[in-house]
């Protein structure tokens, strides 16, 4: 995220601190107190099944990092669910870390800041170009004739994950490929306890990831061209009930999954417990967790009808993970070396590897690590059918009002309440007034 660059941006930036639930405190030991060239601060983001997993996966390569320039990399692992707001309050105080791992929807809404190191033609070039970079990542780094906030790290898209046994003990012979499938194979798998589908209906980001897809699905946007606030067209409000129906009409979803926040529905679907899951690049976690990668298919996204491709079939948004520098580091020589470090195609064949990830940089995309066939589905999607969210500045603040909006009608929805057009219309409404005035 970026520096307040005037005050009406920094008005924002204190709006969106308010409107974020997620309590979490600046570092003491951020960049702009680091002055020795031989430390970096770096807040990775939570990629694996835990914090625990992580930091096994990220300290042998911090350690290879020091080993080969001699500096010491102090890493602290982030949940989702604090991550943006200890953010948004290292661009206010100044005590950020060197580096960090952003979300990749938040790109524009940080560069809006201006806390963050523009990666302009010179920061690429110490990193070997900008052209090694995929240009669908590139998409989601800020907005549109910018030079980019960040670089991109790991690249992913969401598929339907889904169990080979529950499909082929309830008699279904292969993926649902529209919703109305998904719903039907849903019914038929929801019994005994168990259910079709998992959700997190706590957690605001997944929320928007999905009824992003659906709007682009009903030819809506969140987002008019000009970057102002859409929420109740007739599109949008579709998209969230038809989202929010899975749980409230369908009944594929457990009443349970409203309150699931942080990979809950992950745990589930491993355990047997959901029969599908839609999920970013899932199968490190899966495995993380015990469950081999031959009880479970990928297979697209669904989409309203026919097969994903362009227009009103996307069926994921462009998902991924950002690294940033920030501005003010005391160490800016040290952390461009550290983003150099860790796109490098030794490193992005590691790290991608070890998340389910695809690499973000096309040399390292190449190697036959991500030309299996669960990858095929994640690269087809991200090449095909994903749309990057809206770079606009005010998108961080769309996640989190319109998000909570969402989390609101599956609470309502779990409780045995009717979820209606004017419901849902309502609180989207609500949202809306909640975004920064134009």
């Amino acid at each position: 995220m970026r520096r307040i660059r005037a005050a009406a941006a920094g008005a924002v930036t204190v709006s969106l601190l308010t409107a974020v639930t997620a309590c979490g405190g600046g570092s003491s030991t951020g960049g702009g107190s680091n002055d020795s060239p031989k430390t970096l601060t770096y807040w990775a983001s939570n990629q694996g099944a835990s914090i625990e997993v992580d930091k096994k996966v990220l300290q042998p390569e911090l350690d290879k990092f020091e080993k080969q320039s001699g500096i010491k990399v102090k890493v602290e692992v982030v949940p989702w669910s604090d991550l943006l707001n200890r953010i948004l309050t290292a661009t206010t105080s100044g005590q950020g870390p060197d580096v960090l791992n952003i979300g990749n929807t938040w790109s524009a809404s940080l560069q809006a800041t201006g806390a963050l190191l523009p990666w302009d033609a010179s920061n690429f070039a110490k990193i070997g170009g900008k052209d090694r970079f995929v240009e669908s990542a590139l998409g989601s780094t800020g907005a549109q004739g910018k030079d980019p906030a960040a670089v991109p790290l790991y690249s992913m898209a969401y598929a339907l994950y889904y169990n080979k046994k529950m499909f082929a003990d309830a008699g279904i012979a292969k993926p649902p490929a529209t919703w109305d499938e998904l719903i039907a194979d849903g019914k038929k798998l929801s019994k005994g306890g168990k259910w079709g589908l998992g959700a997190e209906g706590s957690n605001p980001s997944e929320n928007i990831h999905h009824t992003f897809v659906f709007a682009k699905q009903h030819g809506a946007d969140f987002f008019t061209a000009d970057g102002k606030p859409d929420f109740t067209s007739d599109g949008t409000v579709a998209a969230v009930k038809q989202y929010v129906d899975l749980m409230a009409k369908d009944k594929i979803i457990a009443p349970g999954n409203a309150e699931y926040a942080q990979n809950q529905s992950v745990s589930d679907f491993a355990k047997g417990k959901n029969a599908m899951l839609l999920w970013q690049s899932a199968s490190a976690n899966l495995k993380s967790q015990g469950m081999s990668d031959d009880a479970y298919g990928i297979a697209p996204v669904p989409v309203q009808s026919g097969t994903p491709g362009t227009g009103t079939n996307v069926n994921s948004m462009v998902a991924g993970i950002n690294l940033a520098v920030f501005k003010n580091s005391h160490n800016l020589d040290g952390a461009t070396k550290f983003v150099k470090f860790m796109t490098s195609d030794a490193e992005q064949k590691i790290l991608n590897t070890a998340y389910s990830s695809i690499p973000p940089v096309k040399t390292a995309q190449t190697d036959a690590t991500f030309n299996t066939p669960a990858n095929a589905v994640l690269k087809d999607t991200l090449a095909k059918s994903a749309a990057a969210l809206p770079q606009v500045a005010d998108e961080s603040q769309f996640e989190t009002t319109v998000g909570t909006a969402v989390k609101t009608l599956f609470a309502a929805a779990a409780a045995g309440h009717a979820v209606t057009t004017e419901s849902v219309k309502a609180e989207l409404e609500k949202a809306q007034q909640q975004m920064p005035a134009k």
